[in-house]
């Protein structure tokens, strides 16, 4: 699993957390952050997680899913991010795009990507902050 944009390691580091049988590849192209996720993996003892700095677009390898959390617009994500995606699907849920957003953005997804879900997050959480969030999962085939 690819965590793009990381930052301070959203949702990457909790994710690794909870599946600890996962391996996920933490990149975001400012050392600064970088270096806060690797003392923070370290600290958590998270064998895991391997932080990166470079962009999507030169991270070596593919993925079965790749997590974004607004840090451009989901087209320009898509875009790059479906060239890193893995072509051999082995979950139960078809190799793709999870990507945070908020705003109105179903019709959006809905008419650009076949098989695209769009879940609200104030469905699951109560604090006003989740109020108008979305995960949007694209299948890339």
């Amino acid at each position: 699993m690819l965590d793009a944009g990381t930052g301070g390691g959203l949702p990457g580091i909790p994710l690794a957390i909870l599946f600890p049988d996962v391996s996920f590849t933490l990149i975001d192209s400012i050392g600064k952050k970088i270096k806060v996720v690797t003392e923070i993996g370290k600290e958590l003892n998270l064998k895991n997680i391997e932080p990166m700095q470079v962009r999507m677009e030169s991270v070596p390898g593919y993925f079965d899913f790749i997590t974004g959390r607004a840090v451009t617009g989901v087209d320009e994500f898509y875009r790059v991010a479906k060239k890193k995606i893995s072509r051999e699907h082995r979950n139960i849920l078809s190799n793709g795009i999870l990507y945070l957003s908020g705003g109105d953005i179903e019709s959006q997804v809905y008419t650009n990507y076949k098989g695209a879900t769009v879940t609200s997050l104030a469905d699951f959480f109560t604090e006003a902050y989740f109020s108008s969030k979305k995960l949007i999962y694209i299948p890339v085939r």
